[in-house]
């Protein structure tokens, strides 16, 4: 049995090796294992940052340092001093306060123009509103509130009626009641638009104490609760001119009539109380 010798002889100098070992990489170095543990790692952080996301963690430290830096910055001047209000005229101071929920020494860079604005424009005589942080300490507030025009009276009650034909929701109504009445569905739709033609004549304008809608085509105008005008569907503006020149030259409205109807073209058709004069001649029936 033969031994061979296992040590090796350094080669002679200028030899060529007749005989060389292979290298062999490590396991944990070959690329597809890089890749592999890269990915592990990858996806590890990746569901540790999801899981923490989830948590509320992060979001819990970013509100808590907004709220420090937020409660920081009244300590340096952007605090509200001074709230700026405009055009408030019917609008309750107190429940616009409320409204806004703005206190003065509270931190400015806290308030919410826009919330506040919603709420705001939720008070009844509020028809929009722009609100604005003027930094460091001043909140102007702008209101464009309702034009009351008219009430309505529907179902034997009262509501009062704005230019736009909305009604705003307050209940007390009495310092309205100069107000024309309006009677009939859909009468606040109207509204400005018959007033606006009934202005063309201010002298008997101001002797308007409502206006009753007719089959949602045309209206019956009442005089100091007196006479009754019937105007025309079409050419309404015309009857009413003609009217104020009837007054005018003859007095018209001076006599004793319950009713004047202009539904006629080129005719008018007076209607005479019962204790007058006897031939008078009776309107045709609404409609």
């Amino acid at each position: 049995m033969r031994f061979l010798n296992l040590k090796s002889t350094p080669p002679k100098k200028g030899a060529k090796s007749a005989h060389r070992r292979p290298s062999v990489k490590p396991l944990w170095r070959r690329p597809p294992v890089i890749a592999a543990v890269g990915l592990l790692i990858v996806a590890g952080v990746s569901g540790a940052g999801f899981a923490v996301w989830q948590s509320g963690w992060i979001q819990r430290t970013a509100q808590d340092a907004k709220w420090r830096l937020i409660a920081g910055s009244a300590h340096l001047g952007f605090s509200v001093n001074e709230i700026f209000v405009e055009g408030r005229d019917e609008t309750d101071r107190d429940s616009l306060r409320a409204a806004l929920r703005l206190k003065r020494g509270a931190p400015i860079l806290a308030f919410d123009p826009v919330s506040a604005k919603r709420r705001v424009e939720g008070l009844p005589w509020v028809r929009s509103v722009s609100i604005e942080r003027q930094l460091p300490d001043v909140v102007h507030v702008r209101i464009v509130e309702r034009r009351p025009l008219a009430l309505w009276q529907r179902k034997g009650t009262f509501a009062l009626i704005d230019t736009e034909g909305e009604i705003i929701p307050i209940k007390k109504l009495d310092r309205f009641n100069r107000l024309v009445v309006l009677v009939g569905d859909g009468a606040p739709k109207h509204a400005t638009r018959l007033l606006d033609m009934l202005a063309n004549e201010p002298s008997l304008a101001l002797r308007v104490t409502a206006a009753v809608r007719v089959s949602g085509r045309r209206w019956n105008i009442h005089l100091d609760n007196r006479i009754t005008v019937r105007l025309p569907e079409v050419s309404a503006l015309d009857a009413w001119r003609q009217l104020a020149v009837l007054e005018k030259k003859h007095g018209l409205l001076e006599r004793d009539l319950i009713g004047v109807d202009l539904r006629i073209p080129d005719r008018v058709v007076l209607r005479r109380s019962p204790n007058g004069e006897s031939g008078a001649k009776k309107t045709e029936k609404d409609t």
